[in-house]
């Protein structure tokens, strides 16, 4: 009987764990090559996992809503033919030891894997004498840090059912480090005297609930996960944004004149996105020192240039697949990467890679006629680009017989920079450079 192990992959760069959202099969299923077995999520995407042959669903060693660490067995598959009978001896022999295990409220341990009959069982601590779930990374960064058992029962769990996240233990350790005190005398102290701490000031619910009618909405996960990322960006950069007012006029007239051509020769619906996105490359090649990212004293300056591009879901929430080495691709290139990746993104089709690894962002705030607004820096980046909507309007021009005033399409760009390292001057050049790129777009160049 040929056994497989079906492992928890490689999510992208970083990504060292999943959660387990939604199991699609149960033990003892017969299923085909390629069908979709379990849902996973991790702080960038959610993705599929595919059985990599068919047969029958031996063992599922993990529950819904666990977090399997990246290499992890998180099932099992028989190759060998079975008829029901079969199937049902597994589903009695497997099923009941699993919810046994991980489900036993009495245990401060949970089982990481269920190794099989010539393999030594393995425990892992998973859950403080308390109570309090701690994930694989949560684990990690306790151990590499020194954290005491005893402190990550004090640490207030943002998670579900007070699950410690990776973000609530990197804020206990800035208030550790930053306090000055040893963690251990601090938690004694806490143990062993009554501190009077002057509350802070707290919105109420009947404030909250307050102004009439409502209605509840429970946020998703994916805007759980933005909501956090947004919040996480506004208190690690100091955020600068500067503005600048372009005549698009040439571009415009351009893409008139050849975005038919285009379709017809190859199939690629040509956009303004593209030609910013071309703009925005050429600028950073000019001002490389906008391509960077910050590790505490340290500027990591990328050599490559990988393009995010916002996109709106149908659902309302955002995600931003990455054009990797923008810098290598021409026009008609970066127009068929970004068609690709948004009509994928749209669908819920991306990879986790396509979403990872971007070293400037652009929004394109003109697509809902907005004119201008002020972006929210991408982590780890330095900056963010905003496009307002292409408006037609009286401008004043120069011409061989002196200024005039014409009808010219006009649009209003803004960059958002951490001011930790890019000064006004840098932030301001930078964006003046591709303001000059796109205002002197050549009519007459060819696609």
């Amino acid at each position: 009987m040929a056994k497989i192990e079906i492992l928890l992959p490689a999510m992208g760069e970083g990504i060292i764990e999943a959660t387990i959202t939604k199991w699609l099969v149960s033990v003892g299923d017969v299923i085909e090559e390629d069908q979709s077995l379990v849902e996973v999520a991790t702080d960038k995407v959610d993705s599929e996992i595919p059985a990599p042959e068919a047969g029958v669903i031996e063992k599922l060693l993990f529950n819904e809503d666990d977090i399997p660490k990246v290499g992890d067995t998180i099932a099992i598959l028989s190759t060998s033919s079975k008829d029901t009978d079969q199937a049902e001896e597994i589903i009695k022999e497997n099923k009941p030891k699993i919810e046994s295990n991980i489900d036993d409220k009495s245990t401060p341990y949970s089982i990481a894997s269920i190794p099989s009959d010539n393999k030594p069982s393995e425990l892992i601590i998973s859950k403080t004498p308390e109570g309090k779930f701690l994930s694989p990374l949560v684990k990690s960064i306790a151990e590499k840090e020194h954290v005491s058992v005893d402190e990550l029962d004090n640490i207030n769990g943002s998670g579900n059912t007070g699950r410690i996240t990776k973000k609530d233990i990197i804020n206990y350790l800035n208030t550790r480090t930053n306090s000055g005190i040893d963690p251990n005398l601090n938690l004694q102290l806490q143990k062993e005297t009554t501190v009077t701490k002057t509350p802070k000031p707290q919105i109420s619910n009947d404030q909250i609930y307050s102004g009439g009618d409502y209605e509840i909405i429970e946020m998703d996960r994916m805007r759980k996960l933005i909501a956090e990322h947004m919040v996480h960006s506004k208190q690690t950069s100091p955020h600068v944004t500067s503005f600048i007012e372009t005549d698009v006029t040439n571009i415009v007239n351009w893409r008139n004149k050849n975005k038919d051509k285009v379709l017809e020769q190859e199939n690629i619906k040509l956009t303004f996105t593209h030609i910013f996105v071309e703009a925005t490359v050429k600028a950073l090649k000019d001002f490389p020192m906008i391509n960077v990212s910050v590790d505490k004293d340290k500027i990591i300056r990328k050599k490559n240039i990988n393009i995010g591009i916002a996109a709106a879901l149908p659902s309302g929430n955002l995600i931003v697949p990455v054009i990797k080495n923008a810098d290598r691709l021409n026009l008609l290139g970066i127009a068929s990467s970004v068609n690709d990746l948004a009509s994928r993104a749209r669908n819920n089709k991306l990879k986790p890679d396509e979403i990872q690894g971007g070293t400037f962002t652009i929004t394109n705030f003109g697509s809902f006629g907005n004119t201008t607004g002020t972006p929210i820096i991408n982590q780890p980046q330095v900056a963010i680009l905003g496009v307002g909507a292409i408006v037609k309007k009286p401008a004043v021009i120069e011409t061989p017989s002196g200024d005039a005033i014409a009808i010219r399409h006009m649009m209003i760009l803004s960059l958002a920079y951490d001011h930790r390292v890019v000064d006004g001057a840098l932030g301001g050049m930078f964006l003046k450079r591709i303001s000059d790129y796109l205002q002197n777009f050549d009519f007459n160049r060819n696609v």
